[in-house]
């Protein structure tokens, strides 16, 4: 549905569907979605399919594109293929695109053990992950053909590494990788949860340097999901979906920033705004929004503003993108493993923006009617 004019001038300028859920098919589960606006003026969004959203078998990373502005959207296709790791087969699960250069387009996908496929993605009980790695590929010729994919080198961080969204690129043309650190499958430690950027200053060949961008050294709060953004002035803006595990609750979204490409971060504060956020992007008049998921209620997809840098989001400034029919979705939880048997029940979230030239972003997140029945919707935000 599309969201009112609201007095802080926030608006949907329009909407429409990317990927339309099949129920019964191996592709009626459609989550994951980031998008990427190139400088021709291509919008392109990769998503996961699966048969549903629970479990591994038949999930696929796939791309589509549109070439006027939403109004119709290429058949998907599937460019990247699960490399072998040790003779291991595996899967891929997640995975974004980043305009690099004029044409010149790099995708970074995760790629999960599926060697015993019996194994769930996260054991609740030991709170494990899979294996997981990030690989790279690129394209020359905006996105006709793509290379072989190539593992990225994470060290020093040897564990599964789920990725928390596309590369950024720094006003130097340095590259970021995002992404997160859980705990092996067989580590008998506690999980050890750190949000993470690499750095890269030749393409992605090599990744000398890197940040911890948010970690609790006492274990107790996980910034989780980071969305991070490089703004017009350079600087990074990192919001956190925030949980504190000792009370099994979730906090407001959390925020923190720095001014040197990351090398050095501010305090963390409360954004006031409660839900999972998506990555933050400048309008046109400077100011800042950021969409988030708003989970108090029957889940809906809102964007909020904020005329400080991110440090505060009237809810004055609320635009209602999406709103559910449904019923709330969150319960009360006890420990992790409730945490995450809820995150698997969800119908509607995880909001990406891509800046559009104009001003506002093209923003992307999934919905549908039920927890494996979910499509990928888009809407113009200024």
């Amino acid at each position: 549905m599309l969201g009112a004019s609201q007095p802080c001038h926030l608006t949907t300028f329009d909407e429409g569907i990317v990927f339309q859920a099949s129920p019964g098919t191996d592709r009626q589960s459609a989550t994951f979605p980031l998008a990427c606006v190139t400088r021709s003026g291509r919008w392109w969004v990769s998503f996961r399919t699966a048969p549903t959203k629970l479990k591994n078998e038949g999930q696929h990373v796939l791309l589509t594109w549109s070439d006027d502005q939403g109004k119709s959207w290429h058949d998907p296709i599937e460019p990247f293929a699960p490399p072998v790791i040790d003779g291991r087969p595996g899967l891929l699960r997640f995975g974004g695109l980043t305009e690099v250069g004029e044409g010149h387009l790099v995708a970074v996908v995760n790629w999960v053990d599926h060697s015993n496929p019996e194994l769930p993605y996260f054991d609740e009980a030991t709170e494990a992950l899979l294996d997981t790695r990030i690989f790279l590929s690129v394209s020359d010729d905006a996105g006709l053909t793509w290379s072989p994919s190539s593992l990225l080198d994470t060290t020093p961080f040897n564990v599964p590494t789920p990725l928390t969204g596309p590369i950024l690129t720094l006003p130097d043309d340095e590259w970021l990788c995002q992404f997160e650190l859980n705990k092996a499958v067989g580590d008998p430690e506690p999980w050890k949860h750190a949000s993470i950027f690499l750095f890269s200053k030749d393409e992605g060949r090599t990744w000398p340097r890197y940040t911890v961008a948010a970690q609790d050294p006492q274990g107790r709060v996980f910034y989780w999901d980071q969305r991070a953004s490089v703004l017009a002035d350079g600087r990074l803006l990192d919001l956190f979906w925030t949980f504190d595990r000792e009370k099994a609750f979730y906090l407001n979204i959390h925020a923190r920033e720095a001014r040197d490409a990351g090398r050095s971060w501010s305090a963390l504060w409360d954004t006031g705004v409660p839900g999972q956020p998506g990555p933050a992007f400048t309008l046109g008049d400077g100011t800042l929004a950021m969409p988030y998921v708003d989970r108090t209620g029957a889940p809906a997809i809102r964007v909020r503003r904020s005329e400080d840098g991110g440090r505060h989001w009237p809810e004055d400034s609320v635009l209602t993108v999406y709103a559910s029919q449904g019923v709330s979705q969150t319960r009360e939880k006890q420990n992790m493993g409730d945490a995450w048997s809820e995150m698997y029940d969800f119908s509607v979230g995880l909001p990406h923006a891509a800046r559009l030239p104009a001003g506002g972003a093209l923003l992307v997140y999934y919905a549908g009617p039920k927890t494996d029945v979910t499509g990928i919707r888009w809407a113009v935000v200024r």
